[in-house]
């Protein structure tokens, strides 16, 4: 791990609700599920207290718990990512014997943030600094809650698939809910933008991870275009191949969610929250699940508007056709 010192002073968030940093898709699930009262207690019940006691002590049994004489550099990251996230608790931290670069948020009750030691190797501070972000706005979004479900489903999968016909709808709702985690990591990415305040940054540690840490053979301008030919190429054959390709990750492919995290950037979100214009935690009870599903769908609207994605163009111009035949019809009803 590569160290520096801060250069600059960071925006508090003082009081930021998750919903700032929640992509409308995952927003509005998490809306929605959290209108459902008890329903995190029930989740909670399902995983089990014995199963999420035993990974943190196996974790406390085999990894080395980030304090400030342990990796203290990793512990002042942590401090201050909460403190620019406002978080209400700081979640503990571990560093694993691993070697493939990568991080993860576990638990429901007292979420933890895990960094694998190939990770720590191949970022230097300030991209550290916007990985912990990431998990920590994990931890404050409550994902890993929600998370137990699709969990739970896939462990499921096999019986369901064992009834004729059964298998189709258990694929239709696994692909919704992977759909539904992809856009969290997104989500996450962007809380940790917020978390190190250096758009420049954040690009760096995708690029890192998308080449294996070889960011001196790399072109940003190169590795924008490469993301941007991914999302626009090819013809209704190649937009169901990546249909395919994704439909059972969990996660983005790294150049996409680079070039996600740009397109938020630019379209002025992030220098508005870092001016003081995000929703408070003390509003999150006003938020509506009808709200929270336009936004949703504008999103995916644009999204398909934007994209030189054949399919998308495809789904976004019978959506139109399907908007005017309503608004023709509509207007008929309202006539007769």
């Amino acid at each position: 791990m590569a160290t520096k010192k801060p250069t600059r002073p960071r925006v508090t968030l003082t009081q930021i609700s998750s919903r700032t940093w929640e992509h409308p898709a995952d927003r509005g699930a998490l809306v929605a599920l959290r209108k459902l009262k008890g329903f995190d207690q029930v989740i909670k019940a399902m995983s089990g207290l014995f199963s999420e006691r035993a990974v943190r002590l196996m974790f406390l049994g085999s990894a080395i718990r980030v304090d400030e004489r342990q990796f203290p550099v990793l512990d002042r990251l942590r401090a201050e990512a909460c403190t620019t996230l406002d978080a209400p608790e700081i979640p503990e931290m571990y560093v694993s014997a691993n070697p493939i670069p990568n991080a993860v948020t576990i638990g429901m009750n007292k979420p933890f943030i895990v960094l694998n030691s190939a990770l720590v190797d191949l970022l230097d501070e300030d991209e550290l600094h916007f990985v912990i972000g990431h998990e920590l706005g994990h931890a404050i979004s409550g994902h890993a809650v929600y998370q137990t479900l699709l969990q739970r489903l896939i462990s499921l999968s096999g019986v369901f698939n064992s009834i004729p016909l059964g298998g189709l709808g258990v694929r239709a709702i696994m692909a919704a809910l992977m759909e539904w985690s992809r856009k969290a990591e997104l989500s996450a990415d962007r809380a940790g933008l917020l978390a190190v305040q250096d758009p420049q940054v954040a690009f760096r540690a995708h690029m890192k991870l998308a080449s294996g840490g070889h960011l001196k053979d790399l072109d940003t301008t190169s590795f924008f275009a490469q993301g941007q030919e991914y999302e626009d190429s090819g013809d209704l054959r190649d937009s169901v191949l990546k249909l395919l390709l994704i439909e059972a990750k969990s996660h983005p492919f790294a150049v996409v969610r680079a070039s996600e995290l740009r397109r938020w950037v630019d379209g002025g979100t992030y220098t508005a929250v870092l001016g003081g214009e995000y929703p408070r935690r003390d509003t999150d009870g006003e938020a509506t699940v009808s709200e929270a599903a336009q936004d949703a769908a504008k999103s995916y609207s644009e999204t398909f508007r934007q994209s030189q994605d054949a399919l998308g163009k495809l789904l976004h111009d019978a959506a139109g056709v399907v908007g005017s035949v309503k608004g023709w019809l509509d207007e008929t009803l309202r006539r007769s």
